[in-house]
């Protein structure tokens, strides 16, 4: 596949094509964008050397795997003005949530192959988490191929597209609940008189190391909590705190909604 088309250029497209440019998987020449907005398009061809135009169809044309990195509400308005442009073997990317590959499939009036998933903005530093459907119309060269593009950019997961409305939740809109997580930290830490910047970078780099742990040793996250909680010590008592307010509560209640939202939006 020589050319990678994006319809929309916004922040996940962006981190998406840093990846990828960074990477060195395609050549920037065989990468394409399209956005509404002028500013946007010269901003990213500036940014990262690749072709830009305000013409979709163009997009369509140039592709072979062509990434729809617009808002849901638009996915039916940009099918139908892109389907009669689209190559006969493209591979079409959804990053959309609540969209499904049928509801796709139904729109270009055809048996297009669609690829279903779900990324974060970590893609931008290449930390990305990505879950992925792959259509089984799909060759395993071809499969192959688009995987080796979502590896450029972070790790991905393949799951069952009945899974997919879940994903937003804990993945895909989850780095948001993070930052609030890092920036409550930085705050009880500012204000005990520890200085902004300091503050910041103590807190983020200890919720990267926490999940780099995680990660590295495969321990139960509750087992990993065990081992820095020492008996009568500081961190049980603010441990102690968390549970009292209600974090883990919050933090369910938080994907649970987040679901709900990703399925309403298929209806």
């Amino acid at each position: 596949m020589k050319n990678v088309g994006f319809i929309g250029c916004g922040n996940m497209a962006s981190a998406m094509i840093s990846g990828i440019v960074k990477s060195n998987l395609y050549e920037k020449t065989n990468i394409i964008a399209s956005n509404t907005s002028l500013e946007k398009l010269e901003i990213v061809k500036e940014e990262y050397g690749i072709k830009t135009t305000s013409s979709n169809k163009e997009v369509a044309k140039f592709a072979d795997v062509l990434f729809l990195a617009v808002k849901p509400n638009k996915y039916e308005t940009v099918i139908k003005e892109i389907k009669t442009y689209v190559k006969e073997n493209v591979i079409i990317i959804s990053i959309a949530p609540g969209i499904t590959m049928d509801s796709i499939k139904n729109t270009f009036d055809r048996d297009i192959k669609v690829v279903r998933t779900m990324p974060n903005t970590p893609c931008l530093i290449g930390e990305g988490m990505v879950a992925i459907t792959l259509d089984d119309k799909m060759t395993e060269e071809e499969k192959n191929q688009i995987l080796s593009i979502f590896k450029s950019f972070g790790e991905y997961v393949l799951i069952d597209e009945n899974y997919m409305d879940i994903v937003p939740g804990i993945s895909g809109s989850s780095p948001a609940y993070v930052y609030m997580f890092i920036e409550a930290l930085a705050d009880g830490a500012v204000k005990e008189g520890l200085g902004r910047d300091i503050a910041y970078k103590m807190a983020a780099q200890a919720v990267k190391g926490a999940a780099g742990m995680v990660l590295e040793t495969g321990k139960h996250p509750g087992k990993l909590k065990d081992e820095v909680c020492s008996p009568g010590g500081t961190t049980i008592e603010a441990v102690y705190s968390l549970e009292k307010n209600n974090l883990r509560y919050a933090v369910m209640e938080a994907v649970e909604v987040c679901t709900k939202k990703t399925r309403n939006l298929s209806k």
